[in-house]
């Protein structure tokens, strides 16, 4: 059955690729944005644009009207801000906003985007939905959207219908932003400009496709479990293991040098002092760096049992993902 959607972020990375899923499927979406230039590449006979920001309920209700679902998607995900407290406005306020709004205009179920990174560093074996949510954070980000998660059980156990989603890593074609790191990773080394493997390389991470994210998006609205949340990761992957993919998919020898933790930190240190200094954000900051020096493994089997989750693996979205870069020309200035 069609439905009239509302996706918040619509012209982020993952919420681009969302909406114009949901269209072409038939739903009607009310696609939520800031930015008049982004907005203009979303033209579909079913997306209606409603400009507005998570700090601003009467906007939020103006796309609200009318709708049966809600995907979540809207954050703010950069490294690093000048006031940190900004970052916990529009992740935690904001999505408090969010459920107010789809409380008073009787949304049928709301899918909240989170992040696989509330759940910390995992142990011996991977992370999985039964882990305990970390008792300290890294990053703002990740503890911003820890709280959020909590404001949302809240809104569930009185009787709100909202199910969470977990993504890890993220890469696929698309803008190349905030959200989309490992892309331009991916990117830079291709064209040679990239030759830094973190810390002694063991380090492991979980990178999930793009198609697969907005995929786990659409079944967690339709078969996910009200309160649950569902990691949508795909393929665990030291640093090491990584390089090593990237250099046989990409047919590229550019050199890689072991950048040992403590000297990755004093530069991020440097790069946040001058951030400080002059409002510009930081390419990394020390805190990410200490969160990219632990392993992040994550089992996302909950997904494929009960939402049918079926992920690719990374050498085939990292295929995809080169084509397209190499379509696109790079992409620089995205």
């Amino acid at each position: 059955m069609m439905s009239t959607v509302l996706v918040t972020g619509a012209t982020g990375f993952v919420g681009k690729q969302l909406v114009l899923s949901l269209a072409g499927s038939g739903h009607m979406v009310h696609a939520m944005y800031r930015s008049e230039a982004k907005i203009a590449e979303l033209q579909h006979k079913n997306i209606r644009p409603f400009k507005g920001t998570l700090a601003d309920p009467a906007s939020i209700d103006n796309a609200m009207k009318g709708c049966d679902q809600v995907y979540h998607m809207a954050a703010f995900a950069a490294v690093w801000a000048r006031k940190p407290e900004c970052i916990y406005e529009q992740n935690v306020r904001g999505t408090v906003n969010i459920l107010e709004s789809a409380l008073k205009y009787g949304v049928k179920r709301v899918v909240h985007t989170s992040t696989a990174g509330v759940f910390g560093p995992s142990g011996e074996k991977p992370n999985s939905e039964d882990s305990p949510m970390a008792e300290s954070y890294f990053i703002h980000y990740d503890r911003s959207k820890a709280q959020a998660e909590m404001k949302v059980k809240a809104y569930v156990r009185d009787g709100m219908d909202v199910v969470i989603v977990n993504p890890t890593r993220i890469y696929g074609p698309g803008k190349m932003g905030d959200s989309n790191g490992v892309t331009r990773l991916i990117r830079d080394y291709m064209k040679g400009r990239w030759h830094i493997i973190p810390g002694n390389g063991r380090s492991v991470g979980n990178y999930v496709y793009i198609d697969d994210v907005v995929d786990g998006h659409i079944l967690a609205m339709e078969k996910g479990r009200t309160g649950e949340c569902y990691l949508l990761g795909g393929s665990d992957l030291s640093f090491n293991e990584f390089f090593s993919i990237l250099k046989e998919v990409t047919a590229s020898r550019y050199f890689l040098v072991k950048i040992p933790l403590f000297i990755g930190i004093s530069i991020a240190a440097i790069m946040l002092t001058i951030a400080k200094l002059t409002g510009r954000g930081p390419l990394i900051t020390p805190g990410l760096l200490k969160k990219y020096s632990h392993h992040w493994a994550v089992s996302s089997e909950k997904a494929r049992s009960e939402l049918g989750y079926d992920p690719v693996d990374f050498r085939e979205g990292l295929r995809r993902t080169v084509e397209w870069l190499q379509t696109i020309n790079f992409g620089y200035g995205q």
